[in-house]
């Protein structure tokens, strides 16, 4: 079918939500997509950070393949071996106890607010404070601790929810003083504000301020988790431990999967009929997640995300004093970067340019260029698509 055709479907019977560009993907290997017409892609958008593994990996593959002819899903109130066998690999490899199984970010950060609201009902406690310019969700729940941009219609939002700026450790303080707060929400690294890193030592002194003052932290990791800063978890950047944390994109491997992790002291205060999911933790997601996780740790992924991302951020350095009255900053962490543009319509044009050379990215808050390889792309891929940036630049600033 062609690019054309699918577009005329989807305008016809699929609702309107998404700016979706005109193309039409059929195929996936590796860093790779190709369209209907057959044209080849480099993906680096990979699905928002869910496919880090890049497309059809074998692993993967082979361990979906394997599990739907035994079981798919069967139900929560039953025991589910795979769940078990993966949230055990979870909680090995973080600060946590106890795992919750869901199928979104959204969802895993819905059960994290419910978490923290019904460990401060002992005390009365009930307000959330998260970052004005963030994204945790679109539940009303979750929605009510993201960016007013996403709030549009959706009004009166949950109460309780108190907005504070990112990065801020005066304002925390501030919002802290109110003894009904039970739990503090941020993202380690903003993805969809633009790729923003937190200012030195902020969410160490965040971390002791919600101790101190009985508040739980709560990190939303679903873009930045499952080693995407060339870490496992981007809060071992930080040299911190959070009370709950969240999980999502790639932790099912494309399968849809979430998660919040928690503590022993935390978690007891969710009890059976308190919370849940029908399709959470079925033994598929579970399956293709634990492939996830091994093919990570057992490949050395993780050292390569580093070494990937410093050469990637250092070429991008480079590009932007070639192009410095264009480009306003370049910022990374590991294989999560932003190239922030000086004006929204050469960040535009820029990312649409690209797209017509065969690179895929994804433009966020409208002027920076948000960058995320598989964690396994190869090196003459990043260089293939610096020279594609490279181009789009040289082309839109001489048009």
């Amino acid at each position: 079918m062609s690019t054309q055709e699918t577009i005329s479907k989807t305008k016809n019977y699929v609702m309107n939500t998404y700016g979706r560009y005109p193309i039409a993907m059929v195929k996936g290997k590796g860093s790779w997509v190709w369209d209907a017409e057959g044209k080849k892609y480099l993906d680096f958008v990979t699905g928002i950070a869910v496919n880090n593994l890049g497309h059809c990996h074998p692993n993967i593959t082979k361990a979906i393949r394997e599990q739907s002819k035994i079981l798919v899903q069967p139900c929560n109130l039953f025991h589910i071996d795979q769940q078990g066998e993966f949230a055990k690999l979870l909680v090995e490899n973080s600060f946590a106890d106890k795992v919750f199984f869901c199928n979104s970010g959204t969802e895993a950060n819905e059960g994290a607010i419910k978490l923290a609201r019904a460990y401060g009902s002992k005390n009365g406690k009930y307000k959330i404070v998260h970052a004005k310019d963030s994204f945790h969700g679109r539940t009303m729940g979750s929605l009510s601790a993201t960016s007013k941009n996403y709030q549009a219609g959706f009004k009166p939002l949950v109460p309780g929810f108190k907005p504070i700026a990112y990065g801020k450790m005066e304002a925390l303080e501030k919002a802290l003083q109110d003894e009904k707060v039970c739990a503090v929400i941020l993202e380690p690294i903003q993805g969809e504000n633009g790729v923003i890193l937190p200012p030195d030592n902020y969410l160490k002194k965040a971390r002791a301020l919600c101790t101190k003052k009985k508040a739980l932290l709560i990190l939303d990791e679903v873009q930045v988790g499952m080693g995407r800063t060339g870490k496992l978890f981007a809060y071992e950047h930080y040299g911190i431990k959070p009370d709950i944390m969240t999980l999502s994109k790639a932790l099912g491997g494309g399968i849809p999967c979430g998660a919040f992790l928690t503590t022993n002291k935390v978690a007891k205060y969710l009890s059976p009929g308190m919370h849940g999911t029908t399709l959470g933790g079925n033994p598929l997601a579970m399956s293709s997640g634990k492939a996830v996780l091994d093919t990570i740790m057992d490949e050395g992924l993780l050292d390569q995300t580093t070494s990937s991302g410093t050469y990637f951020l250092e070429s991008l350095q480079r590009l932007k004093e070639k192009y410095k009255k264009e480009i306003k900053d370049v910022r990374a962490k590991g294989l999560i970067l932003g190239m922030e543009f000086k004006n929204k319509e050469t960040a535009k044009a820029v990312v649409e340019k690209c797209i017509q050379e065969g690179l895929l990215t994804i433009l966020t808050i409208q002027k920076v260029m948000r960058i995320l390889p598989p964690l396994n792309v190869k090196q003459k891929e990043i260089a293939r698509a610096l020279k594609i940036i490279d181009k789009a630049l040289l082309e839109v600033t001489n048009a």
